[in-house]
């Protein structure tokens, strides 16, 4: 049973949702550069980017992207922009005022590099004979695949953070303490743990056409 029946939204419905945020990341972006922020606009900027891949690759690319998977990772780039901008009048954005912002916003960001880890190890299972990945060892791989990238983005956060503050800059991506990078890292897992369980069903149709994609290219 797909989340969507569980909540009863309709495709119709998510669309819409999924087309509201996009636009609310204009609105952040105007926001931004309204009040001066680089920081505000490149996280918005790079986040609306982000949400015209899934209708690209429909439209350009004939692969299925089902309304509700769109809905996910338009959220994930979503809730990280609204989340640098803050509440108006507010001197802190939310990641400052909120303690567990961060947390879920990394957990949602974890779920879809989990989905993509899934589609592409699922579609070489599927082409290839000579490859057999068990369900456990898919279990095992997204944990480490999605880990694996959170390590990476931490050492990235780090960087930019400390080079911002040698220019004497505002970081675009931030820091606060050791504690922090484990609890991102712990919010990581969480999200790679809901995909290796729940979230497959959404993925399907998309590693099949990977899988038929890479039979194509092969006979050729």
């Amino acid at each position: 049973m797909r989340v969507r029946d569980w909540l009863g939204i309709s495709k119709r419905r998510q669309k819409q949702l999924s087309y509201a945020m996009e636009v609310g990341l204009v609105g952040i972006i105007f926001a931004g550069v309204w009040g001066g922020s680089t920081t505000v606009v490149v996280n918005a900027f790079v986040g609306f980017v982000a949400t015209q891949i899934p209708p690209i690759l429909e439209r350009d690319y004939d692969i299925p992207m089902d309304p509700a998977l769109t809905l996910w990772i338009t959220s994930a780039v979503f809730l990280h922009a609204f989340g640098v901008l803050g509440l108006p009048g507010s001197e802190q954005n939310l990641y400052g005022q909120i303690p567990w912002f961060d947390h879920v916003t990394h957990g949602l960001s974890a779920s879809v590099v989990a989905a993509v880890g899934y589609s592409t190890a699922r579609a070489l299972d599927e082409h290839s004979p000579d490859i057999h990945l068990p369900r456990r060892f898919m279990f095992v791989y997204i944990l480490l695949f999605v880990l694996a990238f959170g390590v990476v983005w931490e050492v990235i956060e780090f960087g930019l953070g400390e080079l911002a503050r040698m220019q004497g800059n505002t970081a675009l991506l931030t820091q606060h303490g050791l504690e922090d990078t484990m609890l991102d890292l712990v919010f990581d897992t969480i999200g790679a743990i809901v995909v290796a369980t729940w979230g497959t069903v959404h993925l399907n149709d998309i590693s099949g056409y990977i899988a038929d994609h890479l039979e194509a290219r092969t006979s050729d």
